[in-house]
This record gives C-alpha cells, sequence and structure tokens, in this order.
C-alpha cells in the first residue's frame, strides 16, 4: 500500500492558500466574486449531503436519520475545514453522510442501492442548478427594471455562479476516482473480480486523485463535460421561456 505523508499535503495546501491570499489582495474583485459564490457554494453543499441522507433513509437505513442529516440546515452538512479549503483552494467537501449499507431494503442489491444513494447527490446539484437557472430567467424577463439596479447586477451574479458551482460540484462528483460519488456508481457496474481489485487498491486511486487535483489536470477532463451540462441547461430553460438561442 502507499502512504502519503499529511505533512506534505498541509504543506502544499498552506503554500496554495498563501497564493490564494496574495491573489485576493492584489485583485479585490476577485475577493467580492469570492463573497458573491458563498451562498452558491452553501446551496450546492447542503442540498448534495441532504440528498445523500435522504434517499438512504428511503432505501431503509436509518443512520443518516440519527446523525440528524435530514434537514436542510447548512450547519448540519458544512464542514468548516472544507468550506475553508473551497474558499481558498478551490477545492472543499462538506461532512460525508455515514451510511450502513447492511440497513438497505432488499428490494435491489446493496451495490446497486449503494450506487442510487451515491448517485443522488450529483443529481440533486443538477436538478437545483435547473431550477436557479428558471429562476435568473424569470428575474430577467420579468423584472427587467430589478436586474439594471446596483442590487440587482449584485442578485444576477450570485444567481449565475450558483448554477456554475451546482454544475460543477455534480460533474465533478461523477468522476469515477474515490472519494468522490462517481466510484461508488462505477463499482456497481464492475465484474466481480474488477470491483475487488478496486477496492483493494483503492489507496492507489486516491492518490491518482490527488495528483490530478494538485496538477489541475482534473479540470481538463471535466470542464468540457460542464461547459455541455450548462450549455444543455440554459438552452432547455431557454426554451421553456421562449426564447431561442
Amino acid at each position: 500500500m502507499f502512504n502519503v505523508d499529511k505533512r506534505i499535503i498541509y504543506i502544499i495546501i498552506a503554500v496554495l492558500v498563501v497564493s490564494t491570499v496574495i491573489q485576493y489582495a492584489q485583485n479585490p474583485m476577485e475577493l467580492v466574486a469570492l463573497l458573491l459564490t458563498l451562498p452558491g457554494v452553501i446551496i450546492a453543499i447542503t442540498f448534495h449531503e441532504f440528498a445523500h441522507a435522504f434517499v438512504a433513509d428511503k432505501l431503509g437505513d436509518d443512520t443518516p436519520r440519527q446523525q440528524n442529516r435530514l434537514n436542510l440546515n447548512p450547519l448540519s452538512h458544512i464542514d468548516p475545514i472544507g468550506l475553508f479549503m473551497l474558499m481558498f483552494v478551490h477545492f472543499g467537501w462538506g461532512k460525508p453522510v455515514a451510511i450502513n449499507p447492511t440497513n438497505f431494503n432488499r428490494k435491489r442489491s446493496m451495490s446497486a442501492q449503494e450506487a442510487i444513494v451515491a448517485l443522488a447527490g450529483p443529481v440533486t446539484n443538477i436538478i437545483i442548478a435547473i431550477i436557479l437557472t428558471i429562476i435568473l430567467f424569470a428575474i430577467s424577463t420579468f423584472a427587467s427594471a430589478f436586474v439594471l439596479s446596483q442590487a440587482g447586477i449584485l442578485v444576477i451574479l450570485a444567481l449565475q455562479m450558483a448554477i456554475s458551482v451546482n454544475i460543477g460540484l455534480g460533474v465533478f462528483n461523477l468522476v469515477p476516482l474515490p472519494p468522490l460519488d462517481g466510484s461508488k456508481i462505477l463499482l456497481h457496474f464492475l465484474p466481480y473480480n474488477a470491483k475487488e481489485w478496486f477496492i483493494n487498491n483503492k489507496q492507489i486511486f486516491y492518490i491518482i486523485f490527488i495528483v490530478m487535483w494538485f496538477t489541475n489536470l482534473i479540470s481538463y477532463i471535466i470542464a468540457p463535460v460542464i461547459n455541455l451540462a450548462s450549455a444543455g441547461i440554459y438552452s432547455l430553460v431557454s426554451v421553456i421561456f421562449g426564447i431561442f438561442i
């Protein structure tokens, strides 16, 4: 097994934090953008984790209920360190929802239900992005005077960033590498031997994930998917409002 010295990770994170702080100091507008992004980040993480808890509960596992995760209170789902990392390193996380697959009902296989729980988070983020896009179009269509005001501009920017964050979080979590949701979804579809190999070598994939994150390679991989999803959502909602783009 591979072992990664946590001190090395902490040093790299510290360097990234200092670099980001300097960047914000040199360009205050980026700090404003960060503040406008925070509501969308909180919404995205809260609904993402709640979706995991809600679906697990519906499938028969009461572990999330016992841990008070069946609510939309951000304090139940936001991890302070994860939020801090998201602000300064542009990568973060919420409090993971603990589940006990042995509690699931027997209507489907255990791995299938684990995959469903994992899929719930990203799907919810995409649904939230669609709802926010509808709100954005509604404001732009029916409150044009408000849109031109200073408050309106800030609201529009916050909505656009919230949409982007939700699409990004949804797509990002579908990457089939641990600890992301996509790895749990992939596991369900792997043949038995491949599944055993994947589980036994999970630490290798963790290292691959860390390398892809620190080198920003993962952004280049998922960026086209995020752009495609964004274009699809905006096109869908524009048709609803009778606007063809």
